[in-house]
């Protein structure tokens, strides 16, 4: 059964990750998963949205997340698909894909 529109975060910084050396910023992971889960699954419907763990945050479940990132209990960026993490620090597309297509997506070749 398709589980309709997920929801991605990817919680990030503009300083990049001191852990992550050469990897794309918080910002460019948030705009690449986007653009690549787009293409591999046009007919599918998600929502993605980008929470900066630097800037004053209003939700209280982002800001216990970014607190347990800023306490070095995750690194960033964390990729989170419906609430379960998927991925931190240096993010793979991989794990993002296998959990959509677990969630029902279909890959258009």
């Amino acid at each position: 059964m398709k589980e309709n529109n997920p929801i991605i975060e990817v919680f990030g910084a503009e300083v990049i990750c001191a852990s992550c050396v050469n990897a794309p910023s918080s910002k460019d992971t948030y705009e690449w998963l986007q653009a690549a889960i787009s293409r591999k699954f046009p007919k599918d419907s998600f929502s993605i949205r980008y929470i900066d763990i630097e800037q004053p945050l209003e939700n209280e479940r982002d800001k216990e997340w970014a607190e347990r990132i800023q306490n070095d209990e995750f690194f960033y960026p964390l990729v989170l698909i419906n609430g379960d993490v998927i991925g931190e620090g240096y993010i793979q597309i991989q794990p993002i894909f296998s959990t959509l297509e677990k969630l029902g997506f279909v890959a258009t070749e």
